[in-house]
């Protein structure tokens, strides 16, 4: 089995919302559930070692707008949201991943030394990483805190805009120069993460965003869960141009399970076979190179193909990159080491 570390999840959500519910989260995770992608038992079936957990602020749930007669489709942002809430939400939620590893339920890793060891003792290597910054000041007071509390990676936006940049929305066919970039906030907020040694997540940025930090920081350029443009014409994927940066960077792109970048067509249908990630991974690799192209699932927070289901499965992605002529070595990098790297690097070690 090719033990993965994996470059998001949306498991947080998932527990808050069990927690918000009545429920016991810490629980949930350690025996399993029915429901959603990650639990510990799934996890270990499918050989899921580790990954960024995301602390992301809910604009309720996010429904995409039905195709027109052309397959068509554009899903509006989300309005903003303010702090004050936010902050409550990213709290309750980085409360839960420290309740999880009292529990034993995972560990949360600062080092890849952490993340190593985990994987070695078969503990669940969670990294907390905050998707979309609502709930941090213009000042960044909260910045520190959260990084006190295990915080190592932070995309600026989610898909709808904030203090400190703008987002791309759902939409298909459509470029992702849909808006402005970073604010000054968002600049003092990536000269803030290059100097603590926090990973800055290009994922849901704008193209002009996406620039902007390019131009900025000092680390890597990292896409955690996004695909090729060029394959799947959505909003949220990478152009060559794009590519071509993280290439030069020595970044890293984490391919994405969301069926909705990976068909050809943008359409949200599980019945999306394993060759359409095969065909990313194929075009990731010829661009960047195999030391720059990694997981990033988004488990918990996408549809995703039938053929893998949730984390229990993801040993069946493996089993067709190996089939498609991706050696063990090449399945090392993709599925771990190309991680590991990257953060090493970003976190200044």
């Amino acid at each position: 089995m090719e033990l993965v570390f994996d470059g998001h999840n949306d498991v947080l959500l998932r527990l808050w919302r069990t927690m918000k519910a009545g429920g016991d989260p810490v629980a949930e995770f350690m025996n399993g559930t029915t429901e959603g992608h990650i639990d510990a038992p799934r996890a270990r079936k499918g050989g899921l070692a580790g990954g960024f957990c995301a602390i992301y602020i809910p604009s309720g749930e996010l429904i995409l707008k039905e195709p027109d007669e052309s397959g068509h489709y554009v899903t509006p942002l989300s309005d903003p949201l303010p702090l004050g809430p936010s902050l409550e939400v990213a709290l309750e939620k980085a409360a839960i991943a420290l309740r999880l590893e009292r529990a034993g339920g995972w560990r949360l890793c600062r080092s890849t030394a952490d993340v190593r060891a985990a994987m070695d003792e078969g503990v669940f290597a969670a990294v907390l990483h905050m998707e979309g910054c609502e709930a941090l000041d213009a000042d960044l007071d909260n910045l520190e805190v959260f990084y006190a509390a295990g915080l190592r990676s932070l995309g600026p936006v989610w898909s709808r805009h904030n203090i400190f940049g703008h987002g791309v929305p759902f939409a298909y066919p459509m470029s992702p120069d849909t808006g402005p970039g970073l604010t000054d906030a968002g600049f003092e907020l990536v000269r803030a993460c290059n100097r603590l040694g926090i990973l800055i997540d290009l994922a849901h940025i704008t193209e002009k965003g996406f620039w902007d930090v390019a131009n900025t920081t000092d680390q890597p350029l990292v896409a955690s869960h996004s695909n090729v443009h060029a394959l799947t014409p959505v909003a949220r994927n990478l152009t060559d141009r794009q590519l071509d940066a993280i290439k030069e960077s020595g970044g890293l792109v984490g391919l994405n399970y969301a069926v909705t970048m990976l068909r050809p067509d943008g359409r949200d249908n599980v019945e999306t076979p394993l060759s359409d990630m095969v065909r990313h991974t194929d075009y990731l690799v010829e661009r960047l190179g195999i030391d720059h192209v990694a997981l990033g699932s988004d488990f918990d927070g996408a549809s995703i193909p039938e053929e893998i289901s949730d984390a229990a499965g993801n040993q069946n992605l493996v089993a067709a990159l190996r089939d498609a002529g991706y050696a063990d070595e090449d399945l090392r990098k993709i599925c771990r080491e190309n991680w590991l790297r990257i953060m090493a690097s970003a976190w200044h070690e």
